[in-house]
């Protein structure tokens, strides 16, 4: 088994076929699109393929260390920075073309007029795990 982690970008991603923002969404289509999202991880659970995920605000601070004893440094919010992660999903998966398989069918989760959004999701190993490529 191999751990992956499945990337939400709000932007900074290519472009989605059903490329409307969220914001620009009714209430009935957020409501179908965490519904999709919630029945997805429930059925990687069932099957053991489910590890945690989150929602993400699109608010952020950048921190670093700056010295013994002075306080961390921030800079933020970064609301108009190119890239910004929507959320996440780890999933533990049997080989690559599993995860692609999956992170395939998360890309369908419905947008504006309910139909696919087929957005571009970043798919990557955790560092250090060799995922098992079976071609």
């Amino acid at each position: 088994m191999a751990k992956y982690l499945l990337l939400k970008h709000y932007r900074g991603a290519p472009a989605a076929v059903n490329d409307v923002p969220m914001a620009q969404w009714t209430p009935d289509e957020i409501s179908a699109h965490l519904e999709y999202m919630n029945d997805f991880a429930a059925r990687l659970e069932q099957t053991g393929e489910y590890v945690d995920g989150q929602a993400l605000s699109p608010e952020g601070t950048f921190v670093r260390y700056d010295g013994e004893g002075r306080p961390p440094v921030t800079d933020g919010p970064f609301a108009e920075t190119k890239d910004l992660i929507a959320g996440w999903m780890v999933i533990d998966v049997d080989s690559y073309e599993r995860a692609v398989e999956l992170a395939g069918e998360l890309s369908a989760a419905p947008g504006a007029g309910g139909k696919p959004i087929h957005e571009w999701l970043e798919l990557r190993p955790f560092y250090g795990v060799s995922p098992t490529i079976t071609e």
